[in-house]
């Protein structure tokens, strides 16, 4: 199965000590997907974290754009008819990440396409 990598722009706010980035533009956030390692979860890694790699499950993903949704670590609801917040909370801090709801659907469905595709042997 293809594992499954996309770049979104968002707009990042975070009560850490050292702000991770210029909060009033947007950045590359990293959106990865891989079947074969666990087919229910997907990452997100923001610029600026250290590394740091957000895992989550990705019917937490999908709920969020509908509703609220999720409690600790990560939580996502609606924001709007075309926004999506992302909150993640960590011993550093709390960042709120803000995308275009259409990204993340776009993201959702590449996942659930390469779920899908038969494995050739």
């Amino acid at each position: 199965m293809s594992v499954v990598e996309q770049y979104a722009r968002a707009h990042i706010v975070s009560d850490a000590a050292v702000p991770l980035v210029d909060e009033l533009e947007a950045v590359p956030v990293a959106l990865r997907y891989d079947p074969d390692h666990d087919p229910r979860k997907v990452r997100m890694a923001l610029p600026g974290a250290g590394g740091r790699e957000w895992v989550f499950s990705r019917e937490l993903l999908e709920e969020g754009l509908r509703a609220p949704a999720g409690s600790g670590e990560v939580r996502v609801w609606p924001c709007g008819r075309v926004q999506v917040v992302v909150e993640f909370h960590s011993a550093q801090g709390v960042s709120v990440v803000q995308f275009e709801r259409q990204t993340l659907l776009r993201f959702l469905r590449r996942t659930y396409m390469a779920a899908a595709e038969p494995v050739i042997h």
